[in-house]
């Protein structure tokens, strides 16, 4: 793909990843972009590079605009290793006079690729360096989401280039956001937020609060993955506040796994109970609903309802390891009921229940367990549940906009 210029002679040089499926536990059907920023002035920049896979990508599109060896600055914004990993070839290739991180940055590159004389010179938040006609201003955002981030914010360019933060996970041969279908962009974003920054969330409220403080004039954002928002930045800002809130919309999903169906004839009784007090509710199975587009759901739920059959006196393996998935990123705000059927232990029920309190779910059902298979009576007892379950999401969301 060829290079592209975002604003005045600053383009992007980064590589799309077509095929990439997995990004350590999320789904990445879309594949993605690593995006880095060459900004031609007196001072050649390049912000980030790529993946170790995509340096000839990196080295091409650079190429076509300028001879690799007379870019003068690095700026790692981010030292994981798709923005970072092919640094050692760049660093070798083009000799930098400079190369620009946070004081966290330059530990992480030290252990990452033990630079024998690397020009690195750290920078923290407030500090500017010029490269000719335009400035660079350096932002950290520590722990967004690891902690070496930081920001690049070009004032001339009014060009926020953003790390990890408001990007997606979507390939496309497209560069800005006002060239792709906006509804499907912001599921992409909300994806990438649900999967990577819930757990930050705080933080990112922070952010947001410390950028409005700058009164920063923003036109661009270029994040380091998906496309660079130029026409939506006040939607994808407002979304940001919003899930940084982790404020639930009226909607419940009942998340489950099953070995003989009679979880799943629970789990469908349960959500009929909830639709019944006017709650939106989702029907999620394990066995068939990928671990990250489930957190994509759960992001902006208020109930949480889990089930699991017992196996060898424990969970089902995909609820546990969806468990172990969903405790990592620490969703909150969140009410929850557990349920599941058994042969002859019955363990699975206390275990999910177990799991929720220690994410500080309001527990609002003490768990509903059924031998082996529910008869008409019992799943009306689900039904039930279901409706409780329903009223106790209309009461905690009362008054609030959808």
């Amino acid at each position: 793909m060829r290079p592209r210029e975002i604003t005045d002679n600053i383009y992007w040089v980064g590589a799309i990843d077509w095929t990439v499926r997995d990004f350590h536990g999320y789904s990445t059907l879309r594949g993605t972009t690593y995006n880095a920023y060459l900004a031609l002035d007196e001072k050649i920049t390049l912000f980030d590079t790529v993946k170790p896979s995509h340096y000839a990508d990196l080295i091409h599109n650079i190429g076509q605009l300028v001879d690799p060896e007379k870019i003068d600055y690095l700026v790692v914004n981010h030292v994981e290793m798709d923005h970072s990993g092919c640094l050692p070839q760049i660093v070798e290739r083009i000799k930098p006079e400079k190369i620009f991180c946070s004081k966290m940055g330059k530990k992480a590159i030290i252990e990452h690729f033990h630079p024998k004389d690397w020009p690195l010179v750290e920078v923290a938040s407030g500090e500017s360096v010029s490269i000719g006609n335009k400035t660079i201003q350096f932002l950290e955002t520590r722990m967004l989401h690891w902690p070496d981030s930081m920001f690049s914010y070009i004032p001339e360019a009014k060009l926020l280039i953003s790390s990890d933060a408001f990007g997606q996970h979507y390939a496309t041969s497209e560069r800005f956001d006002d060239e792709v279908d906006h509804s499907f962009l912001m599921e992409q974003a909300q994806k990438y937020y649900a999967n990577i920054l819930t757990l930050y969330s705080p933080l990112v409220k922070k952010l947001l609060a410390k950028v409005a403080e700058m009164n920063l004039d923003i036109k661009m954002i270029a994040p380091d993955h998906g496309l660079i928002w130029r026409s939506h930045i006040p939607d994808i800002l407002r979304a940001y506040q919003h899930w940084s809130e982790n404020r639930g919309k009226r909607r419940a999903l009942v998340i489950f796994d099953t070995m003989w169906h009679s979880t799943r004839k629970m789990a469908k009784a349960i959500a009929s109970g909830i639709y019944q007090e006017g709650v939106s509710v989702k029907l999620l199975d394990l066995a068939v609903n990928h671990r990250s587009e489930i957190m994509t759901e759960v992001l902006d739920a208020t109930g949480i309802v889990l089930g699991s059959a017992t196996l060898n006196n424990g969970l089902l393996p995909r609820m546990a390891g969806f468990l172990m998935y969903m405790r990592g990123l620490r969703p909150t705000n969140k009410i929850g009921a557990a349920f599941g059927s058994y042969g002859w232990s019955g363990e699975a029920v206390k275990l999910l229940n177990q799991a929720m309190e220690e994410m500080k779910f309001d527990i609002v059902e003490s768990g509903l367990r059924i031998k082996y298979v529910p008869d008409h009576e019992k799943l009306k007892e689900c039904v039930e549940m279901g409706r409780r379950i329903g009223r106790a999401i209309v009461a905690a969301t009362e008054g609030q906009e959808e």
